[in-house]
């Protein structure tokens, strides 16, 4: 039997500097992300926009043989030439927009890939405390809806945006060509309305950005629903959390309204551009005409581009559109790449090492708060022996489950240290202190899959007899010989068509047939009845025999044989002891016995009763 270890003299042994989390980097403007999205294709992209401009290219042509046709017609010259020519430069420039639209939209699809490979990497191995304050719908929608409207501005919206600044270059060019006087009066009309444009198009981003924001609220709001769907079912709370999400739905709504109105504005003022100079033109240019100052075919050739001019207007100004929402969208990723990581959890060598056998663990003054929160642990020391069984016990808030997820390093002390086999796991990567230990949750989660797949999910190597015994000593056996599928039946969302027992069963099994060096159990026999419960108690006296136990339980009735039990109370250690020393020795614990019926008040004297100060 071990003993409580002495706590240090000093107040708490600070954590090594490697724990400081890094300072967070200075925000990179979102243009220069988004463009670091497309740099990787940017070969595929500048072919895609010399496309693009060789179908511009076709069309600015076109005016010009048109004028040649209709010069022809007037002077009574054969016009079957530029007639072909004009046919083949409709078919040349379609063909091409065909290419390009295939290739962009290709390139478009592989950013989007790389871009939520590199979301769901990082989500993954986000640190529990992030995951813990941050909504898991919100985060799910940056890898869906997010990501699409980076997309499409990383491809589409950077090769409409660069064609329409030199289409309209070109066709500016060939207007000059034409008649510089009525170029003057076009690119008047022109920059009034860009003027315009250029305080409205930043509104599109900011309002996108509300929209996302609100999307990952619905996200949210769903989440929590569905991820509880029969307790909302059992308090017939439907009702409240309908309109929890409509509440989310309106938000959106409203904010993607918002956008839609800028949006609309904007094409508003570039197709009031465009006719604005058609009408200046034609104006001014049939006055020319009248006094004889232009030719009529000029006139119709300069109206003919200013036309052609609505296509390149309107892929710059629907491009500018969607960089400002894939600029808004741009914001949201980058936070991810911000948060903070588990970048120790991928270690190759990891899997390779021998393990050493059952290690002894070791707490020294331990101490732990959850932000904005009183103190969990408040300086916990005590040692397990190596190949032992310790019980941790204590009424709810006394700091139990929170020791497992500092053993798993799901959190960091804030000071003190654990070690395991004598080294402080904070010196370990997290991936080789999760290998040697395995924990079984109060809740027993149970993935999606089959009974196979979850039994394997650990330990993907483990033989058929393997899982056969592990499946005898968690008595999971007669029901596998039960289901028509055996291990291949599915579990369900959450393992929900397995029992409680079933699932708790299956989710020892799983920990024990990873062959641990430590085995956490927090309340792993909670909802088993007397037989199975028995069961697993023998399996885990056989897990004791290779590895460390340490368990929590309210049932004392379930650690009455363990070689340690540590009663805690308010984040610290209050006595430690075998089972009929504490009943001796340690108020708490013989009140908690007394409760569940394991003692009556006559078997100690009076003089246990005093012994109620914590050591």
């Amino acid at each position: 039997m071990t003993t409580v270890s002495a706590p240090p003299t000093t107040a708490g042994t600070p954590r090594p500097p490697a724990q400081a989390q890094p300072p967070e980097p200075p925000a990179t403007p979102p243009l220069r992300v988004l463009l670091r999205y497309a740099r990787p294709h940017r070969t595929v992209l500048l072919a895609t926009l010399l496309l693009v401009l060789a179908a511009s290219a076709a069309g600015l042509v076109q005016p010009l043989v048109a004028q040649h046709v209709l010069d022809g017609l007037s002077d009574g010259r054969g016009v079957l030439g530029p007639v072909l020519l004009l046919a083949a430069l409709v078919v040349l420039g379609a063909g091409l927009t065909g290419l390009q639209s295939w290739w962009q939209q290709r390139t478009s699809e592989r950013v989007v890939r790389q871009i939520r490979r590199d979301l769901v990497f990082r989500l993954i191995r986000l640190r529990v405390p992030e995951l813990d304050r941050r909504p898991p719908g919100d985060l799910i929608s940056r890898v869906t809806s997010d990501s699409a409207l980076v997309q499409n501005a990383a491809t589409e919206g950077l090769v409409m945006v660069s064609n329409g600044v030199l289409s309209i270059l070109g066709a500016v060019a060939l207007m000059g060509v034409v008649h510089l006087g009525l170029l003057g009066v076009t690119a008047g009309v022109l920059i009034a309305v860009a003027l315009v444009m250029v305080l409205v198009l930043p509104r599109i981003r900011e309002a996108v950005a509300r929209a996302q924001e609100s999307v990952g609220a619905v996200g949210a709001a769903l989440d929590r629903t569905l991820g509880a769907a029969r307790t909302v079912k059992a308090n017939g709370a439907e009702g409240r959390e309908t309109e929890r999400a409509a509440a989310a739905i309106e938000g959106a709504y409203r904010a993607g309204l918002s956008g839609a109105r800028h949006v609309a504005l904007v094409k508003v003022l570039s197709g009031v551009s465009i006719q604005a100079a058609f009408l200046a033109v034609l104006g001014v240019g049939g006055a020319l005409v009248a006094s004889g100052d232009l030719e009529a075919s000029a006139l119709i050739a300069f109206l003919l581009y200013v036309f052609y001019l609505a296509s390149p207007v309107g892929s710059l100004v629907a491009g500018l559109s969607m960089l400002q929402q894939g600029l808004g969208a741009v914001g949201r990723i980058e936070q991810v790449k911000h948060m903070p990581v588990e970048d120790d959890v991928d270690d190759p060598h990891t899997a390779a090492v021998a393990a050493p056998g059952a290690p002894p663990v070791e707490f020294r003054d331990v101490r732990f708060a959850y932000p904005g929160r009183a103190p969990a642990l408040r300086g916990i020391s005590y040692t397990v022996a190596g190949g032992t069984q310790t019980a941790l016990v204590g009424l709810s808030g006394a700091g139990k489950t929170t020791m497992f997820a500092l053993l798993q390093r799901f959190h960091e002390p804030a000071a003190g240290q654990i070690l395991i086999d004598g080294v402080d796991i904070a010196t370990l990567p997290r991936s080789e202190v999760r290998r040697r230990i395995a924990y079984v949750e109060q809740e027993s989660p149970v993935m999606a899959g089959t009974i196979e797949d979850n039994l394997r999910y650990a330990a993907t190597g483990a033989s058929d007899e393997d899982i056969a015994e592990v499946l005898r000593l968690t008595r999971l056996d007669s029901l596998i010989d039960r289901l028509p599928e055996g291990l291949r039946t599915e579990v369900g969302n959450r393992g929900v068509t397995l029992s409680g027992g079933e699932r708790q069963r299956l989710a020892i099994a799983r920990a024990l047939l990873r062959r641990p060096e430590v085995l956490l159990l927090d309340e792993a026999t909670a909802q088993l009845d007397a037989s199975n419960e028995q069961a697993l108690r023998e399996a885990v006296d056989q897990a004791a025999r290779r590895c460390t136990v340490i368990l929590i339980a309210h049932r004392l009735s379930t650690v009455t044989g363990a070689d340690q039990i540590v009663v805690l109370e308010h984040g610290l250690v209050r006595a430690a002891g075998t089972h009929a020393e504490l009943v001796e020795a340690d108020v708490l614990y013989r009140e908690l016995a007394s409760s569940q019926m394991l003692v009556s008040e006559g078997d100690v004297g009076v003089d246990a009763w005093a012994a109620d100060a914590p050591r």
